[in-house]
């Protein structure tokens, strides 16, 4: 797991490094003045010369100044560090994350993914800020406090062997405790982000329904059940600051009490004041390193849990890879289905898609039709690549497709999806997302050929027009006109249209197959409906049912042969009547 992490370091190497070594230098300061501090009192106490007061003054503080320094720098490389550090992996989770296949994408859930970029990692930053710093300083000054502790005090400051084994059994129960808290709660985390999430895409739903009471309660029931489990782990964490008070106490009440008694009645031979008070101020440089020692402890324990689920995201491979040698050139649209059977996981009990054989010719236009969990939309995910084939072989171009460079094949087949997203930015900067190069002129031909630019011409901005994020500010239509013409710029081999157009009207719907037809003849088109009047006009029809192909055929041959689609057709032709009447 460290090693993993590390490589997210990189760059910032330098400053990671550069933080203890200032540390030390510091620590090392702090720990020589107590000593000269001792000097002094007993200089003055023998009736020094204003000469050596001046000395010992002059020489405390530049120590002091170095030490305020040394500790100034090493916050400021500490946070350089740290800041880039989170930074550096939360990058490297992100561009892990694109590469995922659908398949890694399902096995994470998207609120659980959104909960290790940010929770997780402000977790770990704040982990690494306390390792390189004061992870550092603790340990030393806990070595160098007590080497000088035994110079000044000498049996004396064996009290503080005493204190060490009892704040250590007191952390190693905290955090035998505390992890399986922590791990419960990050969970719990990633449903209620999830629970959030589902609410705010909803919120229309939510607000015509009146749910808003219904989600508040659900909400509140999943944010009290992590509120109750941080509150058991704060408990048990809140044990080690009672404990570190009572060494701190125990040590003072200690060293004063037995310190004066010997500095009284060796007269200053076996301990003198300047000695009692170095060991005072050792003693509590001890004792606040040990405090802090276990703030870093406890951090780390909360943050270990994070470091794990970040690990998990590093280490994950996609489950779509292109091969060694791949395959850079689709030649044409065609597509052959041999046998293939598809389920969506391994441990899936039935299959989605069961013995498909196809075979569509480049440049034909294919329609697609069938009830809801027919698996249509399933289908249409392998060609490309998306999901790989469970059984059989998928060929496009006459290529299986698990030789294509996945970049190659994802570039040459355009899919246009029901809920297609437009991400915020101008008409323009969207559209761009099909071609990133392509030039106004272009813009406006594939927006005409997906019937959007009337609407778009519209607008006072025309193609300079902003969409808000998810396209909040344009219909259902638009919005899936404009996911047509975005993939009209990608210029593809194949379209596929995945009930892309269920909310435009059906004389636009007419309009946009026209256009299809007479200027892209070329590319292999494949229509996915609800309605026959959006496939009727296809090459050939498919019709799904159950994860199998029922029939295939023109729209007159299934009329007469296939009992689904002519009950699809004759119940959607009996509606449109009644509704005419």
């Amino acid at each position: 797991m460290i090693k993993i992490l590390a490589k997210s370091i990189r760059e910032y190497k330098k400053p990671s490094i550069l933080a203890p070594v200032l540390v030390s230098g510091e620590v090392v300061l702090e720990c020589i003045i107590p000593f000269l501090t001792a000097n002094l009192v007993n200089e003055i106490k023998n009736g020094c010369s204003m000469e050596v007061l001046v000395k010992y003054g002059v020489l405390l503080l530049v120590m002091a100044g170095l030490s305020l320094t040394f500790g100034a720098l090493a916050g400021s490389a500490c946070a350089t560090a740290s800041c880039g550090f989170a930074r550096n992996l939360r990058k490297d989770m992100f561009y892990k994350i694109q590469g995922y296949s659908f398949e890694n994408i399902d096995k994470f859930s998207v609120s659980s993914l959104v909960t290790r970029l940010t929770t997780d990692i402000t977790n770990v930053q704040m982990a690494y800020m306390m390792i390189i710093r004061t992870a550092i300083r603790c340990p030393l000054m806990l070595i160098f406090s007590f080497a000088m502790g035994f110079i000044m005090g000498g049996k004396m400051a064996l009290i503080f062997l005493v204190t060490i084994p009892i704040l250590g059994i007191g952390l190693l129960v905290v955090i035998r405790k505390t992890m399986p808290l922590f791990r419960r709660v990050f969970k719990k985390y990633d449903a209620l982000n999830s629970s959030i999430q589902e609410n705010i895409r909803g919120m229309r739903v939510v607000k015509s329904y009146v749910r808003e009471d219904y989600e508040k309660k659900k909400f509140n029931t999943a944010a009290e059940d992590v509120r109750a489990d941080f509150t058991k782990a704060e408990r048990i964490l809140a044990i080690n600051n009672p404990l570190m008070q009572f060494c701190v106490y125990g040590v003072m009440v200690f060293v004063l009490s037995f310190g004066s008694y010997t500095v009284i009645t060796s007269q200053g031979l076996a301990l003198d004041v300047g000695q009692m008070s170095s060991l005072l101020t050792y003693s509590f440089q001890i004792l606040m390193s040990l405090m802090m020692l276990s703030m870093v402890f406890v951090m780390i324990t909360m943050a270990a849990e994070s470091a794990e689920r970040i690990v998990e995201v590093l280490s994950e491979e996609s489950t779509l890879q292109s091969p060694e040698n791949p395959v850079t050139e689709v030649k044409d649209g065609s597509i052959d289905f041999d046998h293939v059977s598809f389920k969506y996981s391994k441990t899936a009990e039935r299959m989605a898609l069961c013995d498909i054989d196809l075979h569509i010719n480049s440049g034909e236009i294919i329609g697609v039709i069938g009830g809801t969990g027919s698996s249509k939309s399933s289908l249409i995910q392998l060609i490309p690549r998306l999901y790989d084939a469970t059984q059989g072989e998928i060929r496009v171009g006459g290529v299986n497709v698990k030789d294509y460079d996945l970049e190659t094949l994802r570039n040459q087949v355009a899919v246009v999806l029901q809920k297609n997203e437009l991400f915020s930015g101008t008409i323009k900067e969207n559209l761009r997302w099909g071609n990133k190069d392509a030039t106004d002129e272009e813009l406006e031909e594939a927006c005409r050929l997906a019937q959007a630019d009337e609407f778009i011409q519209q607008f006072p901005m025309k193609y300079d027009t902003y969409i808000e994020q998810g396209g909040t500010n344009v219909s259902g239509g638009q919005k899936q006109r404009l996911c047509i013409a975005r993939a009209l710029l990608k210029k593809p081999k194949i379209l596929i249209l995945d009930d892309s157009t269920s909310a435009v009207d059906t004389r636009t719907d007419a309009l946009i197959r026209q256009a299809f037809r007479q200027f892209i003849p070329e590319t292999t088109k494949i229509i996915i409906a609800q309605r026959t009047a959006s496939v009727q006009d296809a090459d050939r029809i498919i019709v799904m049912d159950g994860g199998s192909i029922s029939a295939v055929g023109t729209h007159e041959e299934l009329l007469k042969t296939s009992d689904i689609y002519r009950e699809v057709y004759t119940s959607q032709n009996k509606a449109g009547d009644s509704d005419v009447k």
